[in-house]
């Protein structure tokens, strides 16, 4: 899978808290061990998803289309969600547990990595999508490196930041974090979007 076809996926995979996670864990305490455990859950989880839809087989399913009325459903709920967002925008709040990321420990973080990446709708999702489409192609199961080496890639960028940026990276990030905090209806919008697109195509 080229890296045209599969960065919509890996941006869908991060959008949310998935990154907004990141972006805390590379201002905590222990932002090294944390921002690692943090990856390597996500790597762990990502990969097994990937992997036990690929098994399956795609479920059964070969490349049939969906049909006008499947498609139609799928754009106005989608619209209908991005709607919503936008009239609950000022009581949208992120997730309690993201307080706990300044002080986390590389245990928790690595948890939650692996649950974030492994358990969150749109992700086991994408996830499956990746591995059933490989599947029902009869391409082999290392074509999906691409798909998570790109997301561990996107995921790990804040961590990265620091280790490359030092003091500068120190600084901007937690102005970054705040913002995604105070602003966390905007990344769900955007979430919704690439959905949308990727219905569209």
């Amino acid at each position: 899978m080229s890296v045209a076809a599969v960065l919509p996926l890996a941006i869908v995979m991060v959008a949310g808290p998935q990154i907004l996670s990141a972006v805390f864990l590379a201002t905590s305490e222990q932002w090294r061990r944390t921002s690692f455990a943090y990856v390597f859950g996500a790597s762990l989880s990502i990969s097994a998803v990937v992997t036990v839809a690929y098994l399956l087989g795609g479920f059964g399913v070969r490349e049939q289309g969906s049909t006008p009325v499947v498609m139609a459903v799928v754009v106005v709920a989608i619209l209908g969600a991005m709607a919503h967002t936008y009239r609950t925008r000022e009581e949208a709040e992120p997730p309690k547990w993201m307080g706990r990321l300044g002080r986390a420990t590389p245990r928790f973080a690595f948890r939650l990595g692996f649950l974030l990446l492994g358990v969150f709708p749109t992700d086991v999702l994408t996830s499956v999508a990746v591995g059933s489409y490989l599947a029902s192609n009869d391409l082999p199961l290392l074509d999906a490196a691409g798909f998570v080496a790109l997301t561990l890639l996107l995921l790990a960028l804040p961590g990265l930041s620091v280790l490359a940026l030092g003091e500068r990276a120190e600084t901007r990030l937690p102005t970054v974090r705040d913002w995604m905090n105070d602003n966390s209806w905007v990344v769900n919008e955007v979430v919704l979007a690439f959905f949308l697109v990727l219905a569209l195509t």
